[in-house]
């Protein structure tokens, strides 16, 4: 049974978040907190195993009460968000301070019953994490600054459109695809990532993540070019496919039902990444709770891609890389770290093949 806090000023959210998880028989709530310091009160009391939390509330704002969770008693966190691009930019901040998870805040009662599921996925991901992961998280580094040193220096020489890197992620994947984009040069191979998050969230996410990288980072567009120096992030609550137009890789952006729960799906992805790229293509599945992207992943190893998984020792949650390495999607396991080495060594290596015409080559 997991025990559940709902910590939100609003006690019609409150009332509507009790009912509709209590319908589930594996949660339990164990009480709820119009603020932060009712909130530390019933933390002691009643020792939680994951709380809910609003980034708006009085005496304290959510942001400030997660900062002081997180370094007197850290525990799961999943934060529940406004769907505005001011709040996106603080939800952002609450993953940065370690919530496991984003999700937008019900606006009526009308709009619970799909954030009833994704906050009860969300619930059970949350108690499973791991707080504290083994993985550094360096301090941001502006895109204009000097870096004396070059930690995939192999990618520096490689300028061309027919090798395309794919990402996915989900719970824990805005820190390590930080991570990840963050070591790559302007010369890289076009990037196209999925990562679980809602819409404008995404927008916000792309924002940042281009102020700290030295490669350009957007929210991605129908039929932008993926070319080098640039990763594209598919927007929230829309899939991304990758096409090829002549000697162009371009992604397209469409609807359609959502793929593993999951919308944009990874699985959508990596198998448009099979389809178009070959063995032209790197994928790397990062962490996350679930299966999306493990099928995709083993239809690109089968298309001749190099394939990486996050290992479980950094992973927040070891879920969409232990179901790829079951069905022996990745080639490799690494840890975060190492993750960009690893994607510089297999460009490298493809640089090396012989060129045949098949997928780009």
């Amino acid at each position: 049974m997991i025990k559940v806090l709902i910590v939100d000023d609003s006690a019609i959210i409150r009332q509507i978040l009790t009912r509709e998880l209590s319908k589930f028989t594996d949660i339990e709530i164990v009480g709820s907190a119009m603020d932060p310091y009712v909130a530390r009160d019933k933390i002691v009391k009643l020792e939680p195993d994951v709380i809910t939390l609003d980034l708006e509330m009085p005496r304290m704002d959510g942001l400030s009460f997660l900062a002081k969770l997180m370094k007197y008693r850290p525990m799961p966190v999943v934060v529940l968000s406004s769907l505005t691009p001011k709040n996106s930019e603080t939800a952002l901040k609450a993953m940065d301070l370690g919530a496991v998870e984003v999700l937008c805040k019900p606006g009526s009662a009308d709009a619970t019953q799909d954030v009833s599921r994704s906050l009860v996925n969300a619930i059970r991901m949350a108690a499973s994490a791991q707080i504290n992961p083994k993985a550094p998280q360096p301090p941001p580094t502006p895109r204009t600054a000097h870096r004396e040193t070059e930690p995939v220096a192999a990618l520096a020489t490689v300028r061309t459109t027919h090798r395309v890197i794919a990402i996915g992620a989900s719970t824990g994947g805005t820190k390590a695809i930080e991570m990840v984009l963050r070591d790559m040069p302007p010369a890289s191979p076009g990037i196209v990532i999925v990562q679980h998050m809602p819409e404008k969230f995404t927008t916000a996410f792309a924002r940042r993540l281009n102020d700290i990288c030295r490669i350009e980072v957007r929210e991605a567009q129908d039929n932008d070019q993926v070319v080098p120096g640039r990763a594209l992030i598919a927007p929230g609550n829309r899939h991304m496919v990758l096409h090829r137009s002549g000697a162009q890789y371009l992604v397209k952006i469409k609807d359609g039902p959502p793929v593993h729960y999951q919308r944009p799906s990874v699985n959508v992805l990596f198998q448009s990444m099979a389809k178009h790229a070959g063995k032209n293509a790197v994928g790397v599945i990062l962490t996350g709770m679930g299966a999306d992207g493990a099928a995709g992943l083993l239809a690109m190893r089968e298309s001749g891609a190099v394939t990486l998984a996050q290992d479980q020792a950094t992973c927040v949650v070891y879920g969409m890389p232990r179901e790829a390495v079951k069905l022996g999607a990745a080639q490799k396991i690494l840890p975060l770290p190492d993750i960009a080495r690893g994607i510089a060594d297999a460009v490298q290596e493809m640089e090396k093949a012989p060129k045949d015409k098949g997928n780009g080559g």
